[in-house]
């Protein structure tokens, strides 16, 4: 191989000033002047900033050829636990029974139906055939119509999100010959399946108008139903588990509005459920002559349950059904007809809780390892003593029962097999708790090889997120025993931000609290050093998008305490992102990180730790950073130019790699197969920088 050479990007220095403060960005030029074009056609970017990005990926290929052996061996051992052959349990919906499958070297999932009496299958939708071809191909979303007689699905070409709706007949397979542009994927279908509603996107890629389609109708002849005018809200449609109500729901991370239609009279306008009040949020289900609702409303921090007429469903009609406790966070709601299911998380555990309509009675459906993740499914039918759970831990794939309310008897429908074998006792599972630096305790969720010695000397991979209030699981992850198979500790820290300890977990790390966030995830790598399970020069960080921001942030705050970190799509240009209200996610944004445009106070505090922004001239980890080209989340050009800054400002000699996936959005690959091929990369990586097993 030729020798390639360390890339520099050239240094342009762009003047911004905003609250009378001078910015000057030497690498802004990175930002494509046609992003908008770019994302839906990835030829159309600026020949400088292609070449730029082409001498990345080059100089990132050279450096991480020596690994290649290693790439290919992870590859085969994380494909190894794929059944490729594999089957979701089927849900039944009246005559049908409909799920997904996958066939052996099949890259995509294929729609399936069958008789609920029995006979043939039928696969609605290919999707290794609709992907042939294709560079990149993500499905969207599909789903059949209240008759049955019709099956939409949506696909995205080009990673960038903008899905195409498709409407096929279910009895032919064969496609209308037309399809709807600009969506953001999903399609209702009124009750009598003639008519369908679903989110067009603007041109700031944001999902702010609904449309009725007509079945068999010129898309140009869509009707507006609903349009959202602040750009700091996004809207989206769908259909209460009754389906006898579609449901156009409006909200932005911290406020949510809903409005209500008859399925069964879709020429109706929309009517409102209540008034969105600022960080009130409410999440409607339905039950005959009632909504049942999921709010914070009146002080309920941690979600409580109320009930209203549905003629008259505002406010002053709410009445409580499930009280609010402090340290109880509802996740989630499922109205059955004769049973309202809830799922709640309570000290870092949650609960499937399920309650009798008509006596009240109630009972729980737990679990007795010390870190684990839970979730239901609605299916499709409405009238049923049946829901369908999933649970794994960290060391027990994912198994998915049918539980009967009536007999409280679960029955274990599938259990995620691993075909090259695993044994949960070769492994052990830990929850643990560090001090942060204002006396709160952080929850830490891990995973080891029970050979592993933890005298100090084990590498450790840490995961952070922190954002949004998105809480992450303590879930079974056949990837990571990649590493831990090799002695990795695998360790989540459930940082601020999140919501794992309750809503104030949330608050505690947004706004003018942000750097709690940081300070936790440092935290939990010192922890972790002091409880002898790894050292500071064999931990790996990684966080992804928000969770890439995180990396940033530690990067600049305490660069001695990481051997390397992984900084997927990182959202790290966060000051000059926030301040850009014509990006398609800023203007959601402020209610997270505060309005820099209009508050000196914000701007202060986001540029405080801004990552981008707070580069300097030190020490750094060895830094990989991945973005996608098209992904309209966390633009390209972020991670771009941070690396470009790191790469001129740092000073020392630790590898700085930046990976663009030129045909490819916030997700990265998307066949199962080829994403295995980003993950190898990743912990060949990891595996590099702790010197191991290369």
């Amino acid at each position: 191989m030729a020798q390639i050479f360390t890339p520099r990007a050239n240094s342009k220095p762009d003047v911004f000033q905003e609250h009378s403060i001078k910015r000057i960005d030497n690498y802004s030029w990175l930002r494509s002047a046609k992003w908008q074009e770019v994302l839906q056609n990835p030829d159309a970017l600026e020949p400088d900033i292609r070449a730029y990005l082409d001498a990345e990926n080059a100089y990132q290929d050279s450096v991480m050829c020596q690994t290649k052996p290693l790439q290919k061996k992870l590859y085969s051992e994380m494909r190894g636990r794929i059944k490729e052959d594999d089957n979701s349990v089927p849900l039944p919906d009246g005559p049908y029974l409909y799920g997904t499958k996958f066939i052996i070297d099949g890259q995509y999932p294929h729609f399936i139906r069958q008789s609920h009496s029995g006979g043939d299958e039928v696969t609605l939708l290919n999707g290794d055939k609709e992907a042939k071809g294709k560079p990149y191909f993500s499905i969207g979303g599909a789903g059949h119509s209240p008759n049955h007689r019709l099956f939409y699905w949506s696909s995205d070409d080009n990673g960038s999100e903008y899905y195409a709706i498709t409407l096929r007949d279910s009895k032919t397979r064969k496609d209308r010959d037309y399809k709807i542009y600009n969506t953001s994927g999903g399609f209702t279908f009124s009750a009598d399946g003639q008519y369908g509603f679903y989110v067009r996107l603007d041109d700031s890629h944001r999902p702010s108008k609904i449309f009725r389609h007509k079945i068999d109708t010129d898309p140009s002849e869509d009707v507006l139903i609903f349009e959202e005018n602040d750009p700091g809200f996004f809207v989206s449609v769908g259909k209460t588990l009754s389906g006898r109500t579609i449901l156009i729901t409006t909200g932005s991370h911290q406020t949510s509005e809903v409005w209500m239609m008859a399925a069964d009279e879709p020429l109706l306008n929309p009517t409102i459920i209540a008034k969105r009040e600022n960080e009130i949020e409410y999440f409607v289900e339905e039950h005959e002559d009632k909504f049942y609702i999921l709010t914070n409303a009146q002080g309920s921090e941690d979600f409580s349950i109320v009930t209203t007429p549905k003629i008259a469903p505002s406010k002053e009609n709410w009445k409580e059904l499930v009280p609010h406790k402090t340290g109880r966070l509802i996740q989630g709601i499922l109205v059955l007809k004769n049973h309202i299911i809830r799922l709640e998380c309570e000290d870092g555990l949650p609960s499937i809780v399920i309650r009798n309509l008509s006596e009240g009675s109630e009972h729980a459906v737990c679990f007795d390892e010390e870190a684990y993740s839970l979730g239901f499914s609605a299916g499709y039918e409405f009238n049923t003593s049946l829901i369908r759970f999933s649970y794994s831990s960290m060391t027990t794939p994912s198994q998915v029962f049918d539980y009967d309310i009536s007999s409280r008897q679960r029955k274990l429908r599938k259990e995620q097999e691993i075909p090259s074998g695993h044994n949960a006792r070769d492994y052990v599972t830990r929850r643990i708790f560090a001090a942060a630096h204002d006396g709160e305790t952080i929850p830490i969720s891990l995973v080891h090889h029970k050979d592993t010695v933890l005298d100090g000397s084990a590498p450790c991979l840490l995961y952070g997120y922190g954002s949004y209030g998105m809480s992450i699981p303590s879930r079974f992850n056949s990837n990571a025993l990649s590493l831990v198979n090799r002695g990795f500790v695998y360790a989540i820290a459930h940082v601020r931000g999140g919501k794992e300890k309750g809503f104030h977990w949330y608050k505690g790390g947004r706004r003018e609290l942000k750097m709690n966030t940081f300070k936790d995830f440092i935290a939990a790598a010192d922890h972790l050093v002091v409880q002898d399970f790894t050292r500071y020069d064999n931990i790996i960080a990684q966080g992804g998008s928000a969770g890439g921001m995180l990396m940033g942030a530690i990067a600049n705050i305490a660069p001695e305490k990481f051997a390397g970190i992984i900084a997927q799509v990182p959202f790290v240009d966060v000051l000059a992102t926030i301040l850009d209200e014509t990006l398609p996610l800023t203007p959601p944004e402020w209610a997270e990180w505060g309005n820099p445009i209009k508050d000196k106070a914000a701007y202060d505090l986001i540029s405080s730790y801004s990552p981008y922004d707070n580069v300097s001239a030190q020490a750094y980890p060895s830094i990989f950073a991945l973005a996608g080209l098209t992904d309209p989340r966390v633009t390209y050009w972020e991670p771009a130019k941070w690396v470009a800054k790191l790469r001129a400002m740092k000073t020392n000699d630790n590898q700085l790699l930046l990976k663009t996936n030129m045909r490819a959005g916030h997700a990265g690959a998307s066949g199962r197969f080829d994403y295995l091929k980003e993950v190898a990369l990743i912990q060949a990586f990891a595996l590099m920088t702790v010197k191991k097993a290369l």
